[in-house]
C-alpha cells in the first residue's frame, strides 16, 4: 500500500466526501504550510461557507447534516486540544472525512496542529514509518485491532494519543494499552454525534471515568425548546436530580443544522445519562440500543462487549427486536473465525455467563457495518441463516 502524497490545498479542494480522499491512502504535509493565522486564513478560504456532511446510515437512511465552516474550525480545535498536551509530531488516521469525526480529526485536526497526517482507510497495509515519532491516532473501532497486530510498529513509536469516537470503546482496546504500556500509549474518547458534534470527552482508563463536556458545551436548562433539561427528573417527580436516569439535551453553538432549516442552539440527544454536577455525565446507554426484558434494562453495547471477551469469534453484534410476548428483545449475530468453528450452543453457553438470553442464535458470514465501524440495525438479506436456532 502507498500513501499518495497530496497538497493541502488538493485535499481541501476535493472536497470530505470524494472517494480519492476516503478510499486511497494518502499523506499531507501540514507540518510545511507554515506556523501562524495563515493556515486558519488558508483553511477557511479553501473551504465552502457551509460544509454538508451524512450521517453514517447505522440506524436507517443516511441524511445529510450542515455546518459552517467556522463550526468545523472551532471543533476541530476542541479535539486538538485533547491530544495537544501530548506533543505529538506526525498523525495517522483511520476515520473517512465523508463524515463529521473523520472531516474533524483526519483534516482539520492535523491542519491546526500543523502536523503530516497519513490516512489509511483499509485494514489490511502497510503503516507509516514510525521513526520513534509521538504519535496521534485518530481511531475507529477496528483501529484497536490493527494496532494490536502491528505490535512492532507501536512498540517503534515513542508515544501514541489516540483519539476514538463513533462507537463503544471495543475490548481490544484495554489490550493493546497492555501490551504498549500506559506510559507510551493514552485513549481519549469523544462523545458525541453528526448532529450535535463533540458534546464531552474523557481520558480512558479500566473503571470508566465520567464523561466531561466541552467548554462551549451545557446541558439545557428548564424552557429550552428541546424537550427539557437532561439529568433532571420530570416535573412532580421527586428525588435528587443528579441521580435521575434522562436524556442527553445540551446547548452548543456547534449544532449542525439540515439544509432549508433554521440552526438551533439545543439539540437532545438519543443517549440517556446521569448527571454528576453541572459538568460531568455518565452514559446509561443510547435509545435504541436498550431492551427491556421482564422489568429488565439491558444495554446492548455494553452486553456485546462482555460477551466478545469471552468467545472467540471474528465478529458479532446484537440486534434489538420486537417479540409477540415480552414487546422487546434481541438476536445475536455471530461470525466465526476461520478454522474455529463454534456451535449455537457454544454461543448460548458464553452469552449465559453474563445472564442473558438472545431469541435467536445466527451463525453469519458477516454483518453489515458502516465504514466507521457501527452496526447498521437493518442488516442486508444476503446474511446466511445457516446455523440459526429459535
Amino acid at each position: 500500500m502507498t500513501y499518495e502524497e497530496l497538497t493541502p490545498a488538493e485535499l481541501l479542494g476535493s472536497g470530505f466526501a470524494a472517494p480519492r480522499i476516503n478510499e486511497s491512502p494518502w499523506l499531507v504535509r501540514w507540518d510545511l504550510l507554515g506556523d501562524g493565522p495563515d493556515v486558519e486564513r488558508f483553511v477557511l478560504e479553501a473551504l465552502a461557507e457551509t460544509v454538508d456532511l451524512e450521517t453514517s446510515g447505522s440506524t436507517g437512511p443516511s441524511r445529510c447534516w450542515r455546518r459552517t465552516r467556522e463550526q468545523m474550525w472551532s471543533e476541530a480545535g476542541l479535539l486538538a486540544g485533547l491530544i495537544e498536551r501530548d506533543r505529538p509530531s506526525a498523525l495517522l488516521s483511520f476515520a473517512p472525512p465523508r463524515h463529521v469525526y473523520g472531516a474533524l480529526a483526519s483534516v482539520l485536526v492535523p491542519a491546526r496542529l500543523r502536523l503530516p497526517a497519513w490516512y489509511r482507510p483499509q485494514y489490511f497495509g502497510a503503516m507509516p514509518p514510525p521513526a520513534s515519532r509521538r504519535w496521534a491516532v485518530v481511531a475507529v473501532p477496528w483501529t484497536f485491532s490493527i494496532l494490536r497486530r502491528q505490535v512492532a510498529w507501536v512498540r517503534g513509536t515513542e508515544h501514541l494519543s489516540v483519539l476514538h469516537s463513533t462507537a463503544t470503546l471495543p475490548a481490544t482496546a484495554e489490550s493493546v494499552v497492555k501490551e504498549a504500556g500506559t506510559r507510551r500509549m493514552r485513549i481519549v474518547e469523544v462523545f458525541g454525534s453528526t448532529e450535535a458534534g463533540g458534546i464531552a470527552a474523557r481520558t480512558w482508563t479500566p473503571d470508566g471515568p465520567p464523561w466531561e463536556l466541552f467548554d462551549d458545551v451545557a446541558f439545557a436548562v428548564p424552557g429550552d425548546p428541546a424537550g427539557g433539561p437532561a439529568g433532571l427528573p420530570p416535573e412532580g417527580r421527586p428525588g435528587d436530580p443528579y441521580e435521575e436516569e434522562a436524556p442527553l439535551v445540551v446547548r452548543s453553538p456547534r449544532l449542525a443544522f439540515r439544509p432549508g432549516e433554521a440552526p438551533t442552539d439545543v439539540w437532545r440527544t438519543d443517549d440517556y445519562v446521569r448527571r454528576l454536577d453541572e459538568r460531568r455525565f455518565r452514559f446509561d446507554g443510547r435509545r435504541d440500543r436498550l431492551v427491556k426484558i421482564n422489568g429488565r434494562r439491558i444495554d446492548l453495547d455494553r452486553l456485546e462487549e462482555s460477551v466478545r471477551s469471552v468467545l472467540h469469534c471474528a465478529d458479532l453484534a446484537f440486534l434489538p427486536v420486537e417479540d409477540a410476548f415480552s414487546g422487546e428483545n434481541f438476536d445475536l449475530l455471530v461470525v466465526q473465525q476461520d478454522g474455529a468453528p463454534l456451535s449455537v450452543t457454544e454461543v448460548r453457553a458464553a452469552v449465559g455467563r453474563f445472564d442473558a438470553r438472545p431469541r435467536q442464535v445466527r451463525l453469519v458470514d458477516r454483518i453489515d457495518r458502516s465504514d466507521t465501524g457501527k452496526l447498521r440495525r437493518l442488516q442486508r438479506p444476503s446474511l446466511s441463516d445457516a446455523g440459526a436456532d429459535t
